[in-house]
């Protein structure tokens, strides 16, 4: 694995890769300076709330030791906010008035622990959610406001276009915060439920467009959601659906789409055309928010005997939830419904890990909590935050463990929990390690089933496809009705994700049990590069007036270089901005590279396949990183600073060559062939001009002996070879335009014809 670290005026070494992974690393607090220089920062905060919710400029943030000036900052919050609160959740926005970022991230979102004595309840529901479905990671901060120590804070990764980018492989397509504008109550439900006269304005008020475009999209999406309901798996990730429904049920979290605001989760359109649920804001899960809410009108508030004994089908025939009507009258829906909850309540609560983390985060904020003199309750009330019941105006926060006891009592006497369920061992394939375009069988053994499912996938950028198992010994499954189910399917690209589900008439199972989040891969035997093969060569994070795209667009790209003497195959190959998620862009199926050649993908957040590859991350100017791996695997990596305008960073020589700033660069082509600048090939000094050549060109060997020359073009067609002594000039006027490449003892300069 090889890392190198680059300044545009200098190069340096740092320790770590300095992910932005470490800004939610969950074992540090962060620690977060604000200096405002206005003396009535408050006020102006609060007016600017009140308004048109604008940033108030501070003149500094320091992160961890890090210094910013000219960031934007504002409150943010519902119920959490209040003027007369000296703690209210904040909004820190780095790149409001210039570019920069820390570690990658530029957006910070900090809740304040309102409704939360144990203040940990965020922080430890992401901390389970993660396992289930794509969420924020989440960890704490301390604050400090122009020296004044503000106390401790969660620290939720903001949802925008690097997590859609992390998670949904775009960025440009519709997003939509599904909070409501205006005041939340239980008439501005964020439902997804059809406005049966009017057009898409009729939405304004009940939800956040993010997105440059989407009003109808959304209003297209409500109305098969009311009245197209079969229609749903066409138009929304149900899986993800009904991992959001359970986990806002066993964890009582209702300041969810769950209860009665029908609020607090994002909904992303990825490329196959799917709407993918996000859950956001979970400072009020484990009952912290206790109103379920019933039709269009009552708040309906559970006490905590009514959160622990919250039915499993709760609004399942109120047509104000349409996304629970569908996946409670859809029997299968319902069994895989009740397959997550049972997931969840073992992984975490059965098991009594919860628990576990919730103690970790409370002895790691112990410390900062007691000099937290804005916190909301009082030292004593954290410390029993797991099991005492706070009072929270009319109502009651429960302890933690004290709510989830007896929730996990309940879940477990119903008779949903009782069925008894399939049972799934010995997932295999008929071989570890197929060639590429080959059928293969999967097999499970099964028993307690009537009908069982392969799900599957050539790539994590698309939806799975479902195929029926059998036990017929028709399917490669053995003899039949011995328990071995099987199908086959064509393996079509270097990795293949699959998972089996299977159901009897009152239950369900995965295979694993956190499919679809979770998945069992198959890798092709596809000759793929070894490290060293394949380099980053050259990579430009801010293109003002160099190369444009196919659209005309100036877009950041990312240069690629053969090093060997064959064409090298790409698939199941991986690209990324980010060490912790090596895996954000994927190749295409069948990308091939030229040997001793080039290969350029735009880095736009675009992440479209054509003839020109567009990657699902931009580069970031003030410095990041780049790296390139199949799998576990890293080919090549490169972590960089601040990057000049148009100003690339490349190996010269190509491949092998150390990383420089070059103030000309050179998409696509080679690093080392601009004019007559000579290149040293195996202690052989070349030169070629000029580059680009019209009718002609010179090539110089500065040396006695002859050496062999070789010209092919881009598709590896020879169109001379000869050796030479010194000097010689060769005619390309009969050359169409284009690339073409000189092999000199092995090595290649890649020439550009223009006539």
């Amino acid at each position: 694995m090889r890392f190198f670290i680059i300044s545009v005026f200098s190069l340096f070494i740092l320790c770590g890769t300095g992910s932005a992974q470490n800004f939610y690393d969950q074992s540090a607090i962060q620690k977060i300076e604000i200096q405002f220089a206005q003396p009535n920062w408050d006020y102006q905060m609060d007016t600017a709330k009140a308004g048109s919710d604008g940033y108030i400029m501070a003149a500094s943030i320091t992160i961890n030791g890090v210094y910013f000036d000219s960031v934007g900052v504002k409150y943010k919050g519902n119920s959490s906010y209040n003027p007369t609160y000296n703690k209210n959740p904040l909004h820190i926005e780095l790149d409001g008035y210039k570019e920069q970022s820390y570690l990658g991230v530029k957006d910070i979102k900090l809740g304040n622990n309102f409704a939360d004595p144990s203040m940990i309840r965020e922080v430890l529901g992401y901390d389970i959610l993660k396992n289930y479905m794509h969420c924020p990671q989440a960890n704490f901060a301390k604050v400090y406001i122009n020296g004044a120590y503000h106390g401790v804070y969660s620290n939720a990764e903001s949802i925008g276009k690097s997590f859609y980018s992390t998670h949904y492989h775009s960025t440009g397509n519709t997003a939509i915060k599904c909070n409501p504008i205006v005041n939340p109550s239980t008439n501005t439900k964020c439902n997804l439920k059809y406005f049966t006269s009017g057009d898409s304005s009729n939405y304004f008020n009940f939800y956040e467009l993010k997105s440059d475009y989407g009003w109808n999209n959304l209003r297209a999406l409500c109305d098969t959601i009311t009245n197209f309901q079969s229609k749903a798996p066409d138009n929304i990730d149900m899986d993800r659906v009904i991992w959001m429904l359970a986990f806002n049920n066993v964890l009582v979290n209702l300041d969810s789409y769950s209860g009665a605001f029908c609020q607090n989760y994002y909904l992303y359109k990825d490329n196959t055309r799917h709407y993918n649920p996000t859950i956001w804001d979970l400072n009020m899960c484990f009952g912290g928010f206790p109103y379920l809410g019933a039709s269009n009108s009552s708040l309906s508030t559970q006490n905590i005997t009514g959160m622990q004994q919250m039915a499993i089908n709760i609004h399942s025939t109120d047509v104000y939830w349409p996304l629970i009507n569908i996946v409670n009258s859809n029997a299968q829906y319902k069994r895989m419904l009740v397959a997550h909850m049972r997931t969840i309540v073992n992984e975490y609560f059965v098991s009594n890990l919860y628990s576990t983390r919730a103690q970790q985060f409370q002895t790691l904020i112990d410390t900062s909590v007691q000099s937290d003199t804005y916190k909301f309750y009082s030292y004593g009330n954290f410390q029993n935050g797991l099991t005492a019941n706070v009072s929270v105006g009319s109502y009651s926060v429960p302890g933690i463990s004290n709510l989830m006891t007896g929730r996990i009592s309940y879940l477990q006497a119903t008779a949903d929990f009782g069925y008894s369920t399939p049972t799934i061992t010995a997932v295999s394939a008929s071989t570890n390690s197929p060639a590429l375009n080959a059928t293969v069988a999967i097999t499970a053994n099964v028993v307690n089933t009537n009908t069982v499912y392969l799900g599957y996938r050539s790539s994590t950028i698309q939806k799975f496809n479902r195929t029926q198992m059998f036990d017929d010994g028709a399917h490669n499954d053995g003899a039949s009705g011995d328990n071995v189910f099987g199908t086959t399917i064509s393996v079509n690209s270097a990795e293949t994700e699959y998972y089996i589900y299977a159901e009897n008439s009152l239950a369900g199972m995965f295979s694993p049990q956190r499919a679809e989040h979770e998945f069992y891969t198959l890798q092709a035997n596809v000759a793929q590069p070894l490290v060293g093969q394949l380099v980053i060569n050259e990579f430009l994070a801010a293109n003002n007036f160099g190369q444009t795209d196919e659209n005309g667009k100036h877009e950041d790209w990312i240069e690629l270089y053969n090093t060997t003497n064959t064409a090298l195959n790409l698939s199941g190959l991986y690209l990324s901005d980010d060490y912790s998620n090596p895996t954000k862009y994927t190749f295409p199926n069948n990308t091939t590279i030229p040997p001793n050649g080039f290969l350029t993908l735009w880095a736009d957040e675009d992440n479209t396949n054509g003839t020109t590859l567009h990657c699902n991350f931009k580069l970031i100017d003030s410095g990041e990183e780049i790296i390139l791996s199949k799998g576990t695997t890293v080919l090549d990596s490169v972590r960089f600073g601040f990057q000049g305008a148009d100003i690339s960073i490349a190996r010269c020589p190509d491949g092998t060559g150390t990383f420089n700033p070059v103030s000309n660069p050179t998409y696509n082509t080679s690093n080392c062939t601009v004019g007559i600048k000579d290149l040293r090939l195996n202690n052989i000094y070349v030169s070629v001009y000029p580059n680009p050549a019209n009718q002609s060109f010179i090539i110089c060997t500065f040396r006695e002996n002859e050496s062999e020359v070789q010209i092919t073009n881009a598709v590896g067609e020879i169109l001379l070879r000869e050796t030479i002594e010194q000097k010689k000039e060769i005619n390309t006027s009969g050359f169409s335009p284009g690339i073409y490449f000189i092999f000199v003892s092995g090595k290649v300069l890649k020439l550009v014809v223009n006539h």
